[in-house]
């Protein structure tokens, strides 16, 4: 039988890899393996603690850091957005999916926060990315791999404002604006940076102490290096432990800016497992919360607008959800993300199991790699 040992071990020795951290957790049972370097040229052995740049994965903690404050009544999920995004307060949009830019008609109803953290606002990404609507949004919606493609969060709110909504509030799931506008709603509501909120009610309280949108200098030893891979199949740097983040981005991005480590998501998986409870018995999220993250709120006819992007899965607020066995690790609950930046995490509350590989390699599109994909069937068989 093959060892996630092997299993990673594998990718590491043909040079798809340069190193990996495998998680498989159930209850106490926790199974970590780290194999390779952080580095392509060698350097330091990959570890344990080794901190990646987690992409996607970060979209889960958002929507949680959310729900926080429709918890305390700070604000509602069928409030309008534009009470604190006045950018958003009188959307228009395109008359029809393909008309040009300049072909639109009012939103029928304001953008609510549940629109947002249902991805369900109208911004975002669906599975045809030559609309013309999409085309503009791709001029303000850059690669979130690279931090300091966004300026400072009023202006990519004024540029966002300019672009009409690709369909009207509630009629479409598109991927990734959403999250991103759930961690400016957050500043904007609570007044704080959206770091400083994250680590006051959600890094601090469950001990996540290697998590956050920048790496301090005391840490890099740990944080590993950023590949593309090239079109003969090398490894070509991307970002190093010194690069983008060294210091805390213009806009801390809230569909994935993280970084993090094996060990930190384990502690915000458990919680979610937990009904919202951490380690120490106190309540981050309620359970209402954990469950609204974890439910599919999507209509098939919305999910095939942004089927690129989901495979068998519905989404939550802030993660796919399975409903379909596409695949053997497929489970009705399972939820979690995939990270563009070769990560993934996942938990299934049927069996009570977390999954979570990290990787440092970046996906050049939205399906999973061979070696996540690998991972999975590992998991599901272990």
């Amino acid at each position: 039988m093959t060892t996630l040992h092997d299993l990673l071990e594998a990718h590491v020795g043909a040079g798809t890899l340069p190193g990996a951290v495998g998680l498989v957790a159930r209850g106490d049972q926790v199974e970590v393996v780290a194999v390779g370097a952080q580095d392509a040229g060698g350097g330091a052995p990959m570890a344990r603690d080794s901190i990646f740049r987690v992409a996607s994965i970060t979209k889960s903690v958002t929507a949680a850091a959310l729900l926080i404050l429709v918890e305390e009544g700070r604000l509602a999920l069928d409030d309008p957005i534009g009470m604190w995004l006045p950018e958003l307060g009188k959307p228009v949009v395109v008359r029809t999916p393909a008309s040009p830019v300049d072909d639109v008609v009012p939103a029928d109803r304001p953008i609510t926060v549940f629109d947002v953290l249902a991805s369900q606002a109208g911004y975002g990404f669906p599975s045809d990315f030559t609309l013309p609507a999409v085309q503009e949004l791709f001029t303000v919606q850059k690669d979130g791999r690279v931090p300091s493609n966004f300026p400072p969060a009023d202006e990519w709110m004024a540029a966002l404002g300019r672009i009409p909504l690709l369909y009207q509030p509630g009629a479409a799931w598109l991927y990734d604006t959403c999250s991103v506008l759930q961690g400016v709603l957050i500043s904007r509501v609570t007044g704080q940076p959206l770091p400083e909120f994250l680590t006051e009610r959600i890094f601090g309280p469950l001990g996540m102490v290697d998590t956050g949108f920048e790496v301090p200098a005391a840490k890099r030893g740990r944080f590993t290096s950023f590949y593309r891979p090239g079109d003969d199949g090398s490894l070509e740097l991307a970002d190093g432990p010194d690069g983008e983040w060294r210091r805390l981005p213009a806009l801390p991005l809230g569909n994935g800016g993280l970084a993090s480590t094996a060990d930190d998501w384990l502690a915000f998986s458990r919680m979610l497992l937990a009904g919202g409870v951490a380690a120490d018995g106190r309540r981050v999220l309620s359970a209402d919360s954990v469950r609204m993250m974890t439910t599919d709120h999507t209509t098939p006819a919305q999910r095939d607008i942004g089927r690129l992007f989901l495979d068998g899965q519905g989404w939550g607020f802030g993660g796919s959800v399975d409903i379909d066995r596409t695949n053997p690790w497929n489970v009705p609950s399972r939820n979690g993300r995939v990270g563009g930046t070769g990560t993934a995490a996942h938990v299934i509350p049927t069996t009570g199991a977390v999954t979570i590989l990290l990787t440092q390699v970046a996906a050049m599109g939205p399906a999973p790699a061979p070696v996540i994909r690998e991972f999975w069937r590992y998991a599901a068989n272990a």
